[in-house]
């Protein structure tokens, strides 16, 4: 990224956020609000923590995303101030002293001790809570933690994405398609799960607690369990390598990416063609992506686009209408076309109806779909169909009416390959989309 560009877009974005807070604060007649960053939670009986994940709400609002024991502290007007924790510590690293661009728009205090920070917390009139209490905090006397009067209008508003935000997101795909050749590479190389995550981590420059979600990194049949994380040490044979999923992304100053490939050990089997269609289907997707659509009906046609695939290359003899309205593609495709992506993977207020709540679930039929809203500029969503031969969920069509439709043999021998998923993240733009994932790729190229 591009310093100087990153410190212009933060000018603009942040005080378009403030204004977004300071003007919920008065309309509710809150007089101020206070958002921690956040505790690190300590392992029973023992002497370390679990990996500290800072509140989504105080990283929403300034690009710090390691700094325990703090606080953001707005009022109805006038500059936010920032609690700032840096302790005394020989045992652990501290934090740097503040820097960054956004050091211009907040009033610091400097603390050494997480008790020292109840002082500067404390101020005249109604306060609210935005996160998690703690100890500490239980001494505020707050008029409201949590409304869902405040939450509601703040998730809907991060469906919509700055510039700053944007490009954030965008060097978060960078670093995540660099790592994902790299990844590749290793996968060709016959390395194992553990290898290969090793060698994705490694290329991101960044440790494993830094990801924005636990790497999905699996061999043949295990691409078959979606959200698998076991990272195998074992080294298959090169007659035993036959396909690889990732699914991993990276971080940029709290926003993520979330960018998932496929690839077949051997390039002239039919599995590979598999891949190809599926890659092809998905960039058919993104194709649609303009303000207006509907990602209810996007999920649908990927529900079409993945029976007829299914139909193409002879695993199920069914009309693709047939199959997504008797369920039998849910079956390969059991999971949501993806989901709105930022602050979080699985980022808020994708079944929000409107900006003071409200739930649209997902259709019936549909029922894992994580994104119910019409698509509008400036969300940023991902696209990620999936085809897999999962033991669990194909079993039950022995005893359907279906079971005639199906070629039983030809799923059986590829229940080795697990399955196929490609996921990119794509940016609504007014007159279409931005596709943050191929355009790192392409970079790289």
């Amino acid at each position: 990224m591009n310093l100087s560009n990153y410190d212009a877009l933060f000018d603009q974005h942040f005080p378009a956020l403030l204004q977004r807070y300071q003007t919920l604060l008065t309309e509710q007649n809150y007089d101020y609000l206070v958002i921690p960053s956040g505790e690190p939670i300590g392992q029973y009986l023992d002497d370390m923590g679990y990996p500290f994940k800072p509140n989504p709400h105080f990283k929403a609002v300034l690009p710090l995303t390691a700094l325990p024991h703090s606080y953001i502290v707005m009022t109805q007007q006038g500059k936010p101030e920032l609690i700032y924790y840096q302790p005394v510590d020989f045992w652990h690293s501290v934090p740097e002293d503040p820097a960054g661009p956004w050091t211009r728009h907040v009033d610091i205090h400097l603390i050494d001790q997480p008790q020292k920070a109840l002082p500067l917390l404390k101020k005249e009139g109604r306060g609210v809570l935005l996160g998690q209490s703690s100890e500490l905090l239980k001494a505020m006397d707050f008029s409201a933690h949590n409304p869902e009067s405040l939450v509601f209008p703040l998730y809907w508003q991060r469906a919509y994405k700055s510039a700053y935000e944007i490009e954030c997101m965008a060097e978060a795909n960078r670093i995540a398609a660099k790592a994902h050749n790299a990844a590749r590479d290793a996968f060709y190389a016959g390395e194992s799960e553990q290898g290969i995550n090793l060698a994705y981590i490694k290329a991101t420059g960044a440790m494993e607690n830094d990801m924005p979600y636990g790497n999905i990194v699996a061999l043949n049949h295990n691409a078959a369990i979606l959200h698998y994380t076991d990272s195998s040490a074992q080294v298959f044979a090169e007659a035993d390598r036959h396909s690889f999923l990732i699914d991993a992304g990276a971080q940029v100053h709290g926003y993520a990416s979330d960018i998932t490939r496929t690839y077949a050990y051997q390039q002239d089997n039919e599995f590979a063609e598999m891949i190809t269609a599926m890659d092809e289907m998905q960039l058919a997707l993104v194709e649609q992506i303009v303000p207006g659509k509907s990602y209810i009906d996007l999920h649908r046609d990927t529900h079409l686009r993945t029976a007829a695939i299914l139909k193409q290359f002879g695993f199920v003899d069914m009309e693709p209408e047939a199959m997504v309205d008797s369920g039998v593609s849910g079956v390969f495709f059991p999971h949501g076309l993806g989901h709105q992506i930022g602050l979080q993977v699985h980022d808020v207020g994708g079944h929000q109806t409107a900006k003071e709540g409200g739930v649209t679930p997902p259709p019936e039929m549909f029922p894992f779909l994580r994104n119910t809203r019409v698509l509008e500029e400036g969300q940023v969503v991902t696209i990620e169909p999936g085809l897999y031969f999962i033991d669990s969920l194909v079993a039950p069509l022995q005893q359907s009416e279906h079971v005639k439709a199906i070629n039983w043999d030809k799923i059986e021998a590829f229940k080795h390959f697990g399955g196929i998923r490609i996921e990119d993240d794509v940016v609504v733009t007014e007159q279409g989309h931005r596709n943050l994932s191929r355009e790192a790729f392409a970079e790289l190229d």
